[in-house]
């Protein structure tokens, strides 16, 4: 059963998914735009794959490098690797070809998968580096051809928890891209937590985020785990996202809040069918209160926000539909999860105080690759010697233990003395009736040392000036808050998952020439 297998202290998601090929063979795993695998399907070219890097001589415990667009072959390639005990390093295809380089070169990946999309930004990676097409694109081997011969079957190989399971880097804009290694104890963590929010055999999950994000994978691995289906977007859109739900049923989907923006504020969202959700979830970036309340009151299903880190440690658990006087937080902290606050000297600090988020769990990451000085930057440990994941927010607990994020520390902005934190002075100006999103960051300033600036996109039709909406936002601010300047732009930068670069706005202020 089941059910017996998720309460083991550890167990794999591939041997999760063979399971589900033996119970329900005909069940469909994955469907993409144009085809379906089911359990049985996918679970033999997963034994394809894994026999293919057999016969490749990569060993248990060794790497291989991914950068392509989500797919059928993805997901099998990600599986039948986990299967033989190899990690798998999934690249964003965001990331500049500099960058890429360092990142295959570093998790010394002897094999690189890829497709049309992603060929041209992969050239300088080492060429000795083998390459394989999932597409069947030039540019390498193509997957077909590479693969066993239909049956093939691998070698069995026992897995440890603490075997790497994958390697997430960091974008790498600025400085050595870090490895976030997560291991198969980690992952089979989530497995286990995603069982208490109706994923199962008749779970249909939209996966409309790339496959390289830590944020699809706590969604995608569950529902395949867990006997569910998968139905994969190559890019996301909201209304074909609408249609998917509408057509397939879907009764999950991890989304992020620029996504769930964009889909609310399509007009004729409310004409989709949507009865089936039973679960929504976000998490990678600030979700506005105003949002989570427009999809409780519009959207079937509930809404459970997780605030966490790629690099494990603690996770915050908000289910909106629960607490829907709570939306201004991100939780509390989940069962068995150590969550503290402390101050810039690592001490910890009193009820009701705000400080830097630090957590400890069952799940958390074995440490940078290759970077020992790194992760132990990245460690604090109390005075028992208890070690906690460093999160670099900032951030307060209410009376009820409810979570409440003030910013990035390190976009903290220090104004002649005083802390200001963005997310307030964003919260305000975002209020205004005109406003779509805004962004705030900290400039250089003679006067002050920092001061805050207000990159802001306005609504369709509206035609409110920058000045005016200073004057304005300046109104309802502190003294010590108030905005230098406000600039309207087009769009804000943001990461394929949704998050606002705010080193992107600030870089470009500070190129300009403009002075604060």
């Amino acid at each position: 059963m089941l059910e017996d297998k998720l309460e083991q202290d550890f167990g794999t998601i591939p041997e999760l998914v063979r399971y589900h090929a033996q119970v329900a063979p005909d069940r469909v795993a994955l469907i993409n735009e144009s085809r379906q695998l089911t359990y049985r399907e996918f679970d033999a070219l997963c034994d394809r794959v894994a026999a293919s890097l057999q016969r490749d001589a990569v060993a248990p415990q060794s790497v291989i490098a991914v950068c392509a667009l989500s797919s059928l072959e993805y997901a099998a390639l990600f599986l039948g690797a986990l299967r033989t005990g190899i990690a798998v390093s999934p690249l964003a295809p965001s990331s500049t070809p500099e960058s890429l380089a360092v990142m295959v070169a570093d998790c010394a990946s002897p094999l690189l998968f890829l497709d049309a999309s992603t060929e041209p930004i992969l050239r300088e990676v080492d060429p000795k580096v083998a390459r394989i097409t999932l597409d069947g694109s030039a540019g390498g081997t193509p997957f077909a051809q590479w693969l066993m011969h239909d049956g093939a079957k691998p070698k069995p190989v026992t897995i440890e928890p603490s075997w790497p399971f994958n390697i997430i880097y960091s974008s790498g804009t600025t400085g050595v891209p870090k490895g976030i290694v997560q291991s198969h104890g980690m992952r089979w963590q989530h497995v286990r937590r995603a069982n208490l929010f109706g994923y199962g055999p008749h779970a249909v999950s939209i996966i409309s985020t790339p496959l390289y994000s830590n944020t699809t994978l706590v969604s995608f691995f569950p529902t395949l785990a867990l006997g569910g289906t998968a139905v994969l977007m190559k890019k996301f859109d909201a209304s074909k996202f609408l249609h998917l739900a509408q057509k397939h049923r879907a009764t999950h989907a991890m989304l992020v809040p620029v996504q769930y923006s964009r889909i609310m504020t399509l007009p004729d969202f409310d004409t989709y069918d949507l009865s089936s959700f039973q679960m929504k979830f976000s998490t990678s970036a600030p979700f506005n209160a105003a949002l989570k309340a427009d999809i409780l009151k519009r959207w079937p299903g509930g809404l459970v926000e997780y605030y966490g880190m790629t690099e494990g440690g603690g996770t915050c658990i908000l289910a909106a539909h629960e607490f829907p006087d709570k939306l201004h937080t991100v939780g509390r902290p989940s069962e068995g999860h150590d969550i503290r606050l402390i101050d810039e000297n690592g001490q910890e600090v009193g009820p009701g105080e705000i400080g830097e988020i630090v957590g400890h769990s069952a799940g958390m990451m074995n440490g940078y690759h290759n970077q020992p000085d790194k992760t132990a930057e990245a460690e604090w440990r109390d005075a028992t010697g208890k070690c906690f994941i460093r999160t670099g927010d900032v951030g307060r607990f209410d009376a009820d233990g409810f979570l409440q994020l003030m910013d990035r520390r390190k976009d903290m902005i220090i104004s002649g003395g005083f802390n200001i934190y963005p997310s307030d002075l964003e919260a305000v100006i975002a209020s205004h009736p005109d406003v779509a999103e805004a962004s705030v960051i900290g400039v250089p300033s003679e006067a002050w040392g920092e001061t805050p600036i207000a990159f802001v996109v306005l609504r369709e039709g509206s035609h409110t000036s920058a000045e005016t909406l200073r004057e304005w936002a300046n109104s309802r601010l502190g003294k010590t808050q108030r905005l230098n300047a406000v600039e309207v732009v087009d769009a804000l930068p943001r990461s394929a998952i949704g998050k606002v670069l705010k080193r992107e706005l600030r870089d470009e202020w500070i190129a300009s020439g403009r002075h604060a």
